[in-house]
């Protein structure tokens, strides 16, 4: 095998076709990575749900020996749409892409995927969960968790950060600072609106002037740090027990997974 593989990580844009094909026999989980174009605030880059995602998939990735799609930095971003910079997908788009990504890899023989969204939108991962139930219907030994980092992160809520705290706040401020402090602006903007339940409307943004649904102040990169931590241990033991996989430190001491 090819002296790249001395890591753990396996970036499948990176193997050449037989490399894929040799891989694929060990019967691997592939990870999905997905984000957004999406406006975060006057201080935060647009392609920070993407960010997240990624520092999170890739320390997974260490831990299993997985194997890494190359991310689809775009999603339904329906609040956010009307702000510069955000660049959305129809919800029929971002399925249809899930759909035939999934499909493809079931084609070549890849039987555990996890797909994990750095951006939580309720309508951009309703759209995911309907494009990996078209392939799992046709491809019943076909194992797929479908999840958002943030299904995670909010279990810290009230502790780490505000209950209330959301878009581009305190949550998202400090994993940025402690991921990429180089891409945070000097600002900590707050926005205390939202827009009101259940209102389909054409100008959401209305609502959330400063583009920040909580409050940015009170971030660190000490935060962020924790928080990417909990995330990261409480989804291994999540793939552990929903795939039957161990994690590399715990194939070195012989440890089977938690049922």
């Amino acid at each position: 095998m090819s002296e790249r593989f001395v890591g753990s990580k396996r970036n499948i844009d990176e193997l050449t076709s037989p490399e894929f094909a040799a891989l694929v026999k060990g019967n691997p989980l592939v990870i999905l990575p997905i984000g957004a174009t999406e406006e975060h605030g006057s201080h935060l880059p647009l392609g920070t749900d993407s960010m997240q995602c990624e520092e999170v998939v890739s320390r997974v990735a260490d831990e299993f020996g997985a194997l890494v799609l190359p991310p689809v930095r775009y999603g339904e971003c329906r609040t956010t749409r009307n702000f510069p910079g955000t660049l959305s997908l129809r919800s029929e788009t971002v399925q249809s892409l899930v759909t035939d990504i999934v499909g493809e890899l079931a084609r070549n023989g890849v039987r555990r995927v996890l797909v994990l969204s750095g951006h939580a939108g309720s309508g951009h991962m309703a759209a995911i969960r309907l494009g990996v139930q078209n392939v799992v219907g046709d491809h019943p030994d076909l194992k797929v968790m479908v999840l958002s980092d943030y299904d995670i992160a909010y279990d810290l809520a009230g502790k780490e950060f505000p209950k209330d705290d959301g878009h581009a706040g305190q949550i998202e401020t400090s994993r940025m600072l402690g991921i990429r402090p180089d891409l945070v602006g000097r600002t900590r903007p707050v926005g205390k609106t939202r827009p009101p339940r259940y209102m389909i409307l054409s100008d959401p943004e209305r609502h959330i002037p400063t583009g920040v649904m909580g409050d940015s102040r009170g971030s660190s990169a000490e935060k962020g740090g924790r928080i990417d931590k909990h995330i990261t241990e409480n989804l291994c033991e999540l793939i552990a027990r929903n795939f039957g996989l161990r994690r590399m430190v715990d194939k070195a001491r012989g440890r089977n997974p938690r049922r």
